[in-house]
Protein backbone atom coordinates (compact mmCIF):
# COMPACT_ATOMS: atom_id res chain seq x y z
CA UNK A 1 0.00 0.00 0.00
CA UNK A 2 1.44 3.39 -1.00
CA UNK A 3 1.76 6.32 1.39
CA UNK A 4 -0.97 8.09 -0.56
CA UNK A 5 -3.61 5.39 -0.09
CA UNK A 6 -2.97 5.31 3.68
CA UNK A 7 -4.08 8.91 4.16
CA UNK A 8 -7.51 9.34 5.71
CA UNK A 9 -8.94 12.25 3.74
CA UNK A 10 -11.48 12.92 6.49
CA UNK A 11 -8.58 13.79 8.83
CA UNK A 12 -6.43 15.95 6.58
CA UNK A 13 -5.19 19.14 8.29
CA UNK A 14 -7.23 22.18 7.31
CA UNK A 15 -4.18 24.43 7.60
CA UNK A 16 -0.56 23.36 7.06
CA UNK A 17 2.33 25.75 7.59
CA UNK A 18 5.86 25.07 6.36
CA UNK A 19 9.23 26.51 7.30
CA UNK A 20 11.00 25.95 3.99
CA UNK A 21 14.57 25.47 5.21
CA UNK A 22 17.61 24.22 3.33
CA UNK A 23 17.76 26.01 -0.03
CA UNK A 24 21.29 27.34 0.46
CA UNK A 25 22.62 24.08 1.88
CA UNK A 26 21.09 22.21 -1.05
CA UNK A 27 22.89 24.54 -3.47
CA UNK A 28 26.22 24.01 -1.67
CA UNK A 29 25.81 20.23 -1.68
CA UNK A 30 25.13 20.30 -5.43
CA UNK A 31 27.97 22.78 -6.08
CA UNK A 32 25.50 25.26 -7.50
CA UNK A 33 24.81 28.94 -6.92
CA UNK A 34 22.53 29.72 -3.99
CA UNK A 35 19.96 31.27 -6.35
CA UNK A 36 19.61 27.80 -7.92
CA UNK A 37 18.71 26.46 -4.49
CA UNK A 38 16.00 29.10 -4.14
CA UNK A 39 14.69 28.30 -7.63
CA UNK A 40 14.50 24.59 -6.85
CA UNK A 41 12.75 25.50 -3.62
CA UNK A 42 10.12 27.40 -5.62
CA UNK A 43 9.51 24.25 -7.68
CA UNK A 44 8.98 22.28 -4.48
CA UNK A 45 6.44 24.85 -3.35
CA UNK A 46 4.42 24.46 -6.55
CA UNK A 47 4.42 20.68 -6.23
CA UNK A 48 3.52 20.66 -2.54
CA UNK A 49 0.74 23.21 -3.04
CA UNK A 50 -0.78 21.06 -5.78
CA UNK A 51 -0.68 17.96 -3.60
CA UNK A 52 -2.13 19.84 -0.63
CA UNK A 53 -5.00 21.06 -2.80
CA UNK A 54 -5.68 17.54 -4.04
CA UNK A 55 -5.87 16.26 -0.48
CA UNK A 56 -8.30 18.97 0.62
CA UNK A 57 -5.97 21.22 2.61
CA UNK A 58 -7.64 24.64 2.70
CA UNK A 59 -4.69 26.84 3.73
CA UNK A 60 -0.98 26.41 3.05
CA UNK A 61 1.25 28.99 4.74
CA UNK A 62 4.94 29.10 3.87
CA UNK A 63 7.81 31.01 5.45
CA UNK A 64 9.59 32.52 2.45
CA UNK A 65 11.48 35.54 3.82
CA UNK A 66 11.81 36.42 7.48
CA UNK A 67 12.35 39.86 8.98
CA UNK A 68 15.69 38.48 10.20
CA UNK A 69 16.65 37.49 6.64
CA UNK A 70 16.51 41.14 5.66
CA UNK A 71 19.12 41.95 8.30
CA UNK A 72 21.40 38.91 7.94
CA UNK A 73 21.49 38.20 4.20
CA UNK A 74 23.79 40.10 1.86
CA UNK A 75 22.30 42.77 -0.38
CA UNK A 76 23.08 40.62 -3.39
CA UNK A 77 21.20 37.64 -2.02
CA UNK A 78 18.24 39.82 -1.07
CA UNK A 79 18.14 41.12 -4.66
CA UNK A 80 18.16 37.52 -5.88
CA UNK A 81 15.33 36.60 -3.54
CA UNK A 82 13.30 39.66 -4.59
CA UNK A 83 13.78 38.70 -8.24
CA UNK A 84 12.58 35.16 -7.49
CA UNK A 85 9.55 36.47 -5.59
CA UNK A 86 8.70 38.70 -8.53
CA UNK A 87 9.04 35.76 -10.91
CA UNK A 88 6.75 33.60 -8.80
CA UNK A 89 4.16 36.33 -8.23
CA UNK A 90 4.04 37.45 -11.89
CA UNK A 91 5.04 34.49 -14.07
CA UNK A 92 3.07 31.97 -12.01
CA UNK A 93 -0.02 34.18 -11.73
CA UNK A 94 -1.92 32.34 -14.46
CA UNK A 95 -0.82 28.96 -13.12
CA UNK A 96 -1.99 29.85 -9.62
CA UNK A 97 -5.33 30.95 -11.07
CA UNK A 98 -5.75 27.67 -12.93
CA UNK A 99 -4.91 25.74 -9.77
CA UNK A 100 -7.75 27.51 -7.98
CA UNK A 101 -5.41 29.16 -5.49
CA UNK A 102 -5.94 32.37 -3.60
CA UNK A 103 -2.95 34.34 -2.40
CA UNK A 104 -2.35 35.94 0.96
CA UNK A 105 0.74 37.83 2.12
CA UNK A 106 1.83 37.86 5.75
CA UNK A 107 4.33 40.51 6.81
CA UNK A 108 5.46 44.02 5.99
CA UNK A 109 6.03 44.17 2.22
CA UNK A 110 6.53 47.95 2.21
CA UNK A 111 10.29 47.37 2.42
CA UNK A 112 10.26 45.75 -1.04
CA UNK A 113 10.53 47.62 -4.38
CA UNK A 114 7.36 49.28 -5.65
CA UNK A 115 7.08 47.01 -8.67
CA UNK A 116 7.05 43.91 -6.43
CA UNK A 117 4.42 45.47 -4.18
CA UNK A 118 2.28 46.30 -7.21
CA UNK A 119 2.70 42.77 -8.59
CA UNK A 120 1.62 41.31 -5.25
CA UNK A 121 -1.49 43.54 -5.14
CA UNK A 122 -2.45 42.60 -8.69
CA UNK A 123 -2.04 38.87 -8.09
CA UNK A 124 -3.98 38.98 -4.81
CA UNK A 125 -6.86 40.78 -6.59
CA UNK A 126 -6.84 38.38 -9.53
CA UNK A 127 -7.01 35.29 -7.35
CA UNK A 128 -9.34 36.56 -4.64
CA UNK A 129 -12.38 34.52 -5.75
CA UNK A 130 -10.56 31.18 -5.96
CA UNK A 131 -11.59 28.66 -3.31
CA UNK A 132 -9.60 25.44 -3.81
CA UNK A 133 -6.69 26.40 -1.56
CA UNK A 134 -5.25 29.56 -0.06
CA UNK A 135 -1.51 30.06 -0.28
CA UNK A 136 -0.16 32.40 2.38
CA UNK A 137 3.39 33.57 1.73
CA UNK A 138 5.21 35.06 4.72
CA UNK A 139 7.42 37.88 3.37
CA UNK A 140 9.52 40.06 5.66
CA UNK A 141 7.59 38.27 8.38
CA UNK A 142 8.35 37.77 12.06
CA UNK A 143 5.91 36.55 14.69
CA UNK A 144 7.06 38.99 17.35
CA UNK A 145 6.66 42.03 15.05
CA UNK A 146 3.25 40.64 14.06
CA UNK A 147 2.14 40.57 17.70
CA UNK A 148 3.55 44.07 18.29
CA UNK A 149 1.61 45.35 15.25
CA UNK A 150 -1.54 43.67 16.56
CA UNK A 151 -1.18 45.35 19.94
CA UNK A 152 -0.67 48.75 18.32
CA UNK A 153 -3.86 48.32 16.29
CA UNK A 154 -5.75 47.27 19.41
CA UNK A 155 -4.52 50.25 21.42
CA UNK A 156 -5.70 52.60 18.69
CA UNK A 157 -9.27 51.41 19.11
CA UNK A 158 -9.51 49.88 22.57
CA UNK A 159 -9.37 52.29 25.49
CA UNK A 160 -10.22 49.79 28.21
CA UNK A 161 -7.45 47.18 28.83
CA UNK A 162 -10.01 44.83 30.35
CA UNK A 163 -11.48 44.38 26.85
CA UNK A 164 -8.24 42.86 25.51
CA UNK A 165 -8.51 39.09 25.26
CA UNK A 166 -7.20 36.25 23.10
CA UNK A 167 -9.99 36.63 20.57
CA UNK A 168 -9.28 40.33 20.09
CA UNK A 169 -5.56 39.71 19.62
CA UNK A 170 -6.24 36.94 17.08
CA UNK A 171 -8.53 39.29 15.14
CA UNK A 172 -5.66 41.74 14.74
CA UNK A 173 -3.03 39.30 13.51
CA UNK A 174 -2.10 38.94 9.83
CA UNK A 175 -4.00 35.62 9.77
CA UNK A 176 -7.25 37.06 11.16
CA UNK A 177 -10.28 35.03 10.19
CA UNK A 178 -8.24 31.94 9.37
CA UNK A 179 -8.00 28.61 11.13
CA UNK A 180 -4.73 28.30 13.08
CA UNK A 181 -2.22 25.80 11.64
CA UNK A 182 -3.04 22.20 12.50
CA UNK A 183 0.39 21.06 11.36
CA UNK A 184 3.69 22.93 11.09
CA UNK A 185 6.43 21.27 9.04
CA UNK A 186 10.07 22.32 9.16
CA UNK A 187 12.49 20.91 6.60
CA UNK A 188 16.29 20.95 6.71
CA UNK A 189 16.92 19.20 10.02
CA UNK A 190 16.48 22.10 12.45
CA UNK A 191 14.06 21.78 15.38
CA UNK A 192 12.75 25.26 16.14
CA UNK A 193 10.04 27.68 14.99
CA UNK A 194 12.36 30.61 14.24
CA UNK A 195 9.84 33.35 15.03
CA UNK A 196 7.16 31.81 12.79
CA UNK A 197 3.45 32.01 13.73
CA UNK A 198 4.21 31.88 17.46
CA UNK A 199 0.70 32.89 18.55
CA UNK A 200 -1.04 30.71 15.97
CA UNK A 201 1.18 27.69 16.71
CA UNK A 202 0.00 27.32 20.31
CA UNK A 203 -1.71 23.98 19.63
CA UNK A 204 -0.17 23.01 16.29
CA UNK A 205 1.40 19.61 15.77
CA UNK A 206 5.08 19.97 14.84
CA UNK A 207 6.85 17.78 12.28
CA UNK A 208 10.57 18.01 11.58
CA UNK A 209 12.42 16.34 8.72
CA UNK A 210 16.05 16.28 7.61
CA UNK A 211 14.98 16.61 3.97
CA UNK A 212 16.20 19.91 2.51
CA UNK A 213 13.36 21.97 1.07
CA UNK A 214 14.37 21.67 -2.63
CA UNK A 215 14.24 17.87 -2.19
CA UNK A 216 10.86 17.91 -0.42
CA UNK A 217 8.38 16.04 -2.59
CA UNK A 218 4.69 15.21 -2.50
CA UNK A 219 5.49 11.88 -0.81
CA UNK A 220 7.26 13.82 1.96
CA UNK A 221 4.12 15.86 2.50
CA UNK A 222 2.12 12.64 2.64
CA UNK A 223 4.45 11.25 5.30
CA UNK A 224 4.04 14.40 7.41
CA UNK A 225 0.24 14.16 7.15
CA UNK A 226 0.30 10.47 8.04
CA UNK A 227 2.34 11.26 11.15
CA UNK A 228 -0.16 14.02 12.00
CA UNK A 229 -3.03 11.54 11.71
CA UNK A 230 -1.39 9.24 14.27
CA UNK A 231 -1.31 11.90 16.96
CA UNK A 232 -3.94 12.64 19.59
CA UNK A 233 -4.54 16.38 19.73
CA UNK A 234 -5.36 17.50 23.28
CA UNK A 235 -5.27 21.31 22.94
CA UNK A 236 -3.56 21.73 26.30
CA UNK A 237 -5.85 19.34 28.20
Amino acid sequence: MSETTKIDKTMVPEHIAIIMDGNRRWAREHKMHRRDGHREGAKSLESVMERAGDLGVKILTVYAFSSENRLKRTKKEIRELVALMKYFIIKKRKDLFQRGARLGILGNVKIFPDDLQQAIDKTVRLLKKNERIKLNIALNYGARPEIVDAMKRIMNTCKDPSEINEELISKNLYTHGEHDPDLIIRTGGEHRLSNFLLWQASYSELYFTNVLWPDFRQDDLDRAILEFQKRARRYGQ
